[in-house]
């Protein structure tokens, strides 16, 4: 079974809602301008019902998750805060004010996973599309790109020894009082005094104290791991990967290669991008790409392995051309990007800092400087600087809802311009 399609298809253009708003606010304006259609057509395929009620409209979960993206909500606070706002309902297709919630906030974490990246790709690219056809960005413009690599960190805590060993104990105590059984000791109260013990020493740079008690938090996790292989000689398949990740972290060594650094959250890897503040940052890296005369995102995906920044040019480079049916010339970037055998064909790579480039040129590669401010925004203001949603999946989606979100407020502020308003958002 499709998902319900929305009323607005076959009600009067002026519903009983859009009577009591003003017409000309932002939310109305991009609510007109969106090709809703294009969505029913596209994801009405992929999800389906596998029995029980049928799935929610199309346009409600793609306008909840651009409200989400827009306004760097949760899932719990945008289907909140959409039962408060009439003009989110409007946005999102409802045709009189609701007083319920639109659906529960855990529909919306399983719609992201059936429609998976390519959805979200597509969300960008209606995006793209809507702003083209608004006039408010030339097909000309995404000819002229700045490219740039940063991190996105994970939702995860500072991966220090003593914390690995004492978090997978407590994971594995949990999982084995859920599955009924019975350790010998479970180091509840004696690894928390040792895991409180090594902070402190460590803040007091008693190095020696500290080290002994990581070394015990060490031994209590290894004992618990023995206890449960004694007791589950044949685990299911869920705690099997939780051995096996518990045991890596106790055998681990600093100078080792692909550590682990969260039980939660086994993609998490360690990249140092020489920022004097931040010495190590926990994620995977994030590609942007954005007009270099106004700063749309045309581009933006997660790459895991802390690949060579040279190296995702021409993955990123293909996905622009695909969502905007543009293929950019010319891509101004900096000194990460150096090595010609990376750069795509029919693509000038203008590396920041390598030669002295005049003219035109010399502008362009002036204004590669341009994308940074992107990249703090997308961070600060649309949940780039810590990523919630769990697995390889969820830092490609992350990657491109906040891309979502910078483009809708670059949209958002253009129709406050054309209405003659201001706001601040």
């Amino acid at each position: 079974m499709k998902p319900t399609s929305s009323t607005s298809n076959t009600e009067p253009p002026l519903s009983a809602l859009a009577r009591q708003l003003n017409l000309e606010h932002p939310l109305v304006q991009l609510a007109e301008a969106i090709d809703w259609p294009s969505f029913e057509e596209k994801f009405g395929r992929v999800v389906k019902a596998s029995g029980g009620r049928p799935p929610l409209p199309t346009r409600l979960m793609v306008g909840l998750h651009y409200l989400k993206s827009l306004y760097d909500e949760s899932d719990e606070s945008v289907v909140a805060k959409w039962v408060e706002n009439p003009y989110w309902q409007h946005f999102c297709g409802e045709q009189v004010f609701q007083h319920e919630l639109p659906c529960h906030p855990t529909s919306l974490v399983k719609w992201r996973k059936q429609i998976g990246t390519d959805g979200f790709e597509q969300l960008l690219g209606q995006i793209i599309q809507t702003a083209m056809r608004s006039a408010v960005m030339k097909p000309k413009e995404i000819e002229r790109v700045n490219v740039d690599t940063t991190v996105q960190e994970k939702a995860v805590a500072f991966p220090t020894d003593a914390r690995l060993y004492n978090q997978a104990r407590i994971t594995l105590v949990r999982a084995a009082k859920k599955r009924g059984i019975k350790l010998r000791q479970s180091y509840v109260r004696v690894g928390k005094y040792a895991f409180f013990k090594q902070s402190r020493y460590r803040v007091a740079r008693q190095l020696k104290r500290a080290r002994k008690h990581t070394r015990k938090l060490r031994t209590y996790l290894g004992r618990v791991i023995r206890d449960i292989e004694r007791k589950l000689p044949q685990p299911d398949a869920e705690m099997a990967v939780l051995l096996n990740r518990a045991k890596q972290i106790e055998q681990q060594q600093r100078s080792d290669s692909n550590k682990l650094y969260s039980m939660h959250a086994p993609e998490v890897e360690c990249i140092a991008k020489g920022k004097a503040h931040k010495r190590y940052e926990f994620g995977c890296k994030a590609v942007f790409v954005t007009t270099s005369a106004s700063n749309w995102i045309v581009g933006a995906a997660a790459v895991h392995g802390n690949p060579y920044d040279g190296s995702t040019l021409g993955d990123v480079i293909a996905q622009t051309d695909r969502l905007t049916g543009v293929s950019p010339k010319q891509a101004a970037v900096d000194k990460g990007f150096r090595g010609t055998k990376y750069h795509p064909d029919g693509l000038q790579v203008l590396v920041a800092g390598t030669r002295k480039f005049k003219g035109v040129l010399k502008r362009l590669v002036k204004r590669r400087s341009a994308i940074e401010p992107v990249i703090g925004h997308l961070k600060h203001d649309h949940a780039l600087g810590r990523n919630f949603l769990k697995g390889k999946q969820g830092d490609r989606i992350n990657t491109l809802m906040a891309a979502c979100g910078f483009n809708l407020r670059k949209l958002y502020r253009c129709c406050f311009e054309a209405s003659g308003s201001f706001a601040i958002i």
